[in-house]
């Protein structure tokens, strides 16, 4: 079983789980009954709101992130994004997740599972921590933001995810995390049911281990 350390937080209420593909990410497609809800008004069990959209801002804060202008959430970024039309497609997991974060309001991250190096954290990033994370060599800057860790450095978080751990043809196994707020309890844990309903109709489901990490003082 995979397992993730997860730093104190005092609003972080993570979900994870891994989705284990039929086959080669780059050999399937996307299933047609998803690309309805690609769309801002289709109907979804969970809806994104003010009070979601400012806990999921909250929530980057607390290490001293400031989550504005690029450096908000991917989830408003979708929001913007489908306001001009029906989200594009990209691949199967990243339609997904794109979905269900666009109603929820909530961001979430997926990485090619076989790409990380455990061990696993989720902690606040280091002040000059950053990463590439798009194919032409951009680079967001990581300081007190909450990140997904594997034994190279952070490599997913709530804005923008590493390259270095993105999908790609050949993934076969991959992780899912719903960066939730506890100051909107129900619609985190609602968010993950489905992205975990929807995940198991394309790949096998299995759960994650969630440890405390032990902070060194």
């Amino acid at each position: 079983m995979t397992t993730l350390r997860v730093g104190s937080h005092p609003g972080l209420s993570l979900g994870a789980f891994v989705l284990e593909l039929p086959g080669p990410l780059g050999e399937l497609t996307t299933p047609a009954w998803l690309r309805p809800l690609a769309a801002l008004e289709a109907d979804a069990p969970v809806s994104r709101s003010e009070e979601v959209r400012q806990a999921m801002r909250e929530l980057l804060r607390h290490g001293g992130y400031k989550p504005t202008g690029r450096g908000k959430p991917s989830a408003e970024y979708l929001a913007q994004a489908a306001r001009k039309g029906p989200l594009p497609e990209i691949n199967l997991v990243v339609d997904l997740i794109n979905v269900v974060s666009l109603h929820a309001g909530l961001s979430i991250s997926v990485v090619d599972l076989d790409l990380l190096r455990e061990p696993l954290d989720v902690r606040a990033a280091e002040p000059d921590a950053s990463y590439v994370f798009n194919a032409s060599g951009q680079t967001i800057q990581l300081g007190g933001l909450l990140c997904l860790h594997d034994a190279e450095g952070p490599c997913a978080n709530a804005v923008k995810d590493a390259q270095r751990t993105k999908t790609h043809p050949a993934t076969r196994s991959v992780l899912m995390l719903v960066w939730g707020s506890l100051e909107v309890g129900a619609q985190s844990a609602a968010t993950l049911t489905w992205l975990r309903e929807l995940a198991g109709r394309v790949g096998a489901v299995r759960a994650v281990e969630l440890q405390a990490l032990e902070e060194t003082p």
